[in-house]
């Protein structure tokens, strides 16, 4: 995930807890200064918020958590029971998207299915660093050991998988194993696109997902060494108690929401809170989120990632996403004036 430029925040808000620049900043908002409030399916959030809300154990969580699934209408739920608060690290504001990567496969090896999904091998558990992704895939170390979960017929989409942390298998059948982060070798993650560039393959403004994938296929020797590059191989775990219609599980442990569900860095904003985010660029978009998921690259007060859903095309539009703008965490009241108040003193 990279990184962009954010563009100016909206006029007229106004700053009342301001420290050190370097430093974290809590400004209560009125719903009125939300772009694009009134216009949105509040509907839709509040079930998505449903979705994790059990799950927050704190008081004020527990309060409005306990009104959500008997308030008639949404968009009156959100301004009575919460206040918009805009938190800031002084980093710009930006916006990426992921998605959940569908894959063909089988589960046995056949001709055309002969790229396996690993399990975590047991003294993966405890080595670290353990064996590199070359030696997994050269060595034979992991092989006749009952560790494969599904075998696949395409390596660049394996790889790509491995990068997600999650995804489906579309078997022969119809029907699907969903998979999900199981641990991995140890090794750092080294950048195959920032490796193109270095070469001299592409220039920077060049190198998406598909570019590497395309780029992969059409140099199947020097492309497997390119993936090489990456010493960093994820294990997976078969997460049999998803519905193949309901999203992948997020940080929480529960299934995420298409369009509605964000991976944010929850130092700064609590798993399980609404989100109103104002995506600039394009294909600008103005609503409300759900907070449900984390990403080692999600970093800061005003960093989201935007769930896609599954598949390829979902794929694609998370991949052209690299957006400013900014994003307003949703609190319960008390917890909001909380925030402020410990600020000013």
């Amino acid at each position: 995930m990279i990184g962009a430029v954010r563009a100016a925040i909206c006029a007229g808000l106004v700053m009342i807890g301001t420290t050190a620049a370097s430093e974290t900043t809590y400004d209560i908002l009125d719903f009125s200064q939300l772009e694009g409030w009134e216009k949105d399916d509040h509907a839709a959030a509040l079930t998505t918020f449903r979705e994790t809300c059990a799950d927050l154990d704190s008081p004020d969580w527990q309060a409005v958590c306990a009104a959500a699934g008997s308030f008639g209408n949404a968009k009156t739920f959100f301004e009575l029971l919460f206040r918009p608060v805009l938190i800031e690290d002084g980093q710009d504001g930006l916006f990426t998207g992921y998605f959940e990567p569908e894959l063909d496969g089988s589960r046995y090896p056949t001709a055309r299915f002969r790229h396996p999904i690993y399990k975590m091998p047991p003294e993966a558990k405890s080595a670290n660093p353990w064996l590199s992704r070359r030696d997994i895939e050269t060595t034979g170390a992991m092989r006749g050991r009952g560790l494969e979960i599904a075998w696949v017929d395409d390596p660049v989409e394996l790889f790509f998988l491995q990068i997600q942390g999650s995804g489906r298998v579309r078997l022969q059948d119809g029907s699907y194993i969903r998979v999900g982060y199981g641990g991995f070798n140890g090794h750092s993650y080294r950048s195959v696109g920032v490796e193109l560039i270095r070469r001299g393959v592409y220039e920077s403004h060049q190198v998406s997902a598909q570019v590497i994938k395309n780029w992969v296929r059409r140099n199947p020797i020097d492309g497997a060494e390119l993936l090489r590059h990456n010493p960093s191989y994820v294990f997976f775990r078969e997460v049999s108690r998803v519905p193949a219609h309901k999203g992948p599980l997020g940080a929480m442990n529960r299934s995420i929401t298409t369009m509605r569900s964000i991976a944010v860095d929850p130092k700064f904003t609590p798993l399980g809170a609404p989100v109103w985010i104002e995506k600039q660029g394009e294909n600008p978009l103005s609503r409300l989120m759900i907070a449900q998921d984390t990403g080692s690259a999600i970093k800061g007060a005003q960093r989201a990632d935007i769930f896609f859903g599954t598949g390829d095309e979902a794929g694609r539009a998370a991949g052209r996403l690299k957006d400013g703008g900014q994003m307003i965490v949703l609190l319960p009241i008390q917890q909001a004036y909380a925030f402020v108040d410990d600020v000013l003193l």
